[in-house]
């Protein structure tokens, strides 16, 4: 477009009325004024936090369930009011959310206890202090503010995978220590088995109570989606059978209501751009297409060469095997290796790649056991079947294979 016609569209587009009426009820950080479907998840922690009213310590708790199954939005719900009635009573109670995996601030020991330390009010350097150092730092910190602290770390296992956990244990040693406040954990993780991982000694240390959530099925992301519209769409403006079919496309996919969500939010974008008088079911498929092939092209894309090439030898190798095995995959990409001019990197590396690819949803590894001859990960890819030959073909150029 010319300047001229770019001033008309962007006139035009102003006087246009959007299909959205409050398009952030659609993001996942948007916390709606109930909970569908997790009711009993919402009741049940408030019981383990309600303590903290008293100025009592209340349970450390991890929550566990895959994603999109509403483990963070219940956490914020179920806090915020806590802290509403903590403000209003003059209950001295502090409630710090720290996402492991996006905040870079909080992904080893030490940058999380120098965040947690500014959050509260002290700022110190973000590294070059002793370890030891940096825990007084907190615990002047804690002292000055007065306050019993509910800490919420979301993706923890990543802090745990980073830091290992003697984070946790180190963190919870401040309640040994006869101060006049204390602190409580509640750990929000995607990955079930996370606590059998954890140091026997850390576990005792957390005494932790433990919730599961379990996936949304179609009737429950109906209800989910039916009040997000309600909140998010002007009336009338998505087409009967829409929200129907957006819910049993998540609900395939493991009842990701995060998914579904951005289905609908994307599939009211398309439908404006296209100057559609409705949001379609034609839309909301476009929709599904195009966010399975950004996500994962963006995935793929941002890899570095050796990611690249381990990801390109497994997907040569699924058209002949519906499961491949690690040993399998390294063959090949030794043998990859050599005509891209990379060196190749050891196999426990490659197993640990893979591990990565696996909780990226790019494939799905399962542990079996061969009784005596021990245990061997079995691997299939998760990628959509329509995106493979694109990415394959994509992977084949970068790595001028």
């Amino acid at each position: 477009m010319g300047e001229t016609s770019l001033n008309i569209f962007f006139e035009n587009f102003l006087k246009k009325e959007s299909f959205f009426s409050e398009k952030k009820a659609l993001q996942n950080s948007f916390i709606p004024e109930r909970l569908p479907h997790r009711e009993e998840q919402v009741n049940q922690l408030a019981k383990i936090l309600a303590p903290a009213l008293k100025q009592e310590r209340p349970s450390n708790v991890f929550i566990y369930g895959i994603t999109g199954v509403g483990k963070t939005v219940t956490v914020k719900y179920t806090t915020q009011e806590l802290q509403k009635v903590a403000l209003t009573q003059n209950i001295p109670l502090e409630i710090i959310y720290i996402n492991c995996k996006i905040n870079r601030t909080a992904d080893t020991e030490y940058r999380l206890i120098a965040e947690l330390s500014t959050v509260l009010g002290r700022t110190v350097p973000p590294t070059g202090l002793p370890t030891k150092e940096i825990y007084g730092h907190f615990k002047s910190a804690l002292i000055k503010k007065g306050k019993n602290i509910i800490i919420i770390l979301d993706e923890i296992d990543h802090l745990l995978n980073k830091a290992g956990d003697n984070t946790l244990y180190n963190l919870l040693r401040i309640n040994d220590e006869q101060l006049s406040n204390h602190v409580s954990i509640i750990g929000i993780s995607n990955d079930l088995n996370l606590i059998d991982n954890i140091d026997p000694r850390v576990r005792s240390s957390l005494s932790q109570e433990e919730m599961i959530f379990r996936a949304y099925n179609a009737l429950q992301l109906q209800d989910i989606l039916k009040q997000r519209m309600e909140k998010s769409f002007r009336g009338g403006t998505i087409e009967r059978g829409v929200i129907e079919k957006c819910s049993a496309l998540t609900a395939r996919e493991h009842g990701d209501a995060r998914r579904a969500l951005e289905l609908l939010r994307i599939a009211g974008e398309l439908a404006e751009r296209s100057n559609s008088a409705t949001v379609t079911i034609a839309h909301l498929d476009e929709a599904d297409e195009k966010i399975d092939r950004d996500r994962f092209t963006e995935l793929i894309h941002a890899q570095p060469a050796q990611q690249q090439l381990v990801l390109y030898s497994a997907l040569n190798l699924t058209p002949r095997h519906s499961t491949i095995f690690t040993g399998e995959i390294y063959n090949l990409y030794k043998a990859n290796c050599i005509r891209a001019g990379l060196r190749p990197l050891t196999q426990r590396r490659i197993s640990d790649i893979l591990g990565e690819f696996d909780m990226l949803g790019i494939i799905n590894a399962k542990i079996i056991s061969k009784g005596r001859y021990g245990r061997m990960r079995e691997i299939s890819i998760s990628l959509p079947p329509n995106l493979i030959p694109k990415i394959k073909e994509t992977l084949k150029e970068q790595l001028s294979l």
